[in-house]
């Protein structure tokens, strides 16, 4: 393995270390690398809420996600003590019942902090359905 995991090593690091990950939580790490990265989570009925709509909890999931996959890019795999410390979640329209692509970006990667910012998009949607800011504490060096 390179300095810096692949989509499928991360897939594999997922897989390995949280065993909820089934096929009504799945995400799929599509591409990573230049401080980017796309995930995509399958869809499944568990994810609707009352109004068949994609719940909030869902969307944070991906976000969530794609940002510790971009932080693991860059810190590399192992059982680190990374945490969210902070996730902002904007939502901008209502998703539809469908899988759920989240498009993520690394704004800052310090020493203590990682920065990402993730765009979350319903299957077959050109406009993205929410819009989250996810701050995670590193471990200390």
């Amino acid at each position: 393995m390179s300095d810096h995991p692949s989509a499928r090593d991360l897939e594999e690091f997922l897989e390995e270390q949280f065993k909820f990950r089934n096929e009504d939580r799945r995400i799929d790490v599509l591409e990573v690398g230049g401080g980017r990265v796309k995930v995509h989570m399958r869809f499944h009925e568990r994810m609707l809420r009352p109004g068949q709509t994609v719940s909030g909890p869902t969307l944070m999931l991906v976000a969530d996600t794609a940002v510790y996959m971009l932080v693991l890019r860059e810190l590399g795999l192992g059982a680190m003590a990374s945490v969210t410390s902070s996730l902002n979640i904007n939502f901008l329209k209502r998703p539809k019942p469908a899988g759920v692509t989240g498009e993520g970006k690394l704004l800052r990667m310090g020493r203590r902090l990682a920065v990402g910012d993730v765009l979350l998009y319903s299957d077959g949607e050109s406009e993205p359905v929410a819009q989250a800011t996810v701050t995670y504490a590193l471990p200390a060096k």
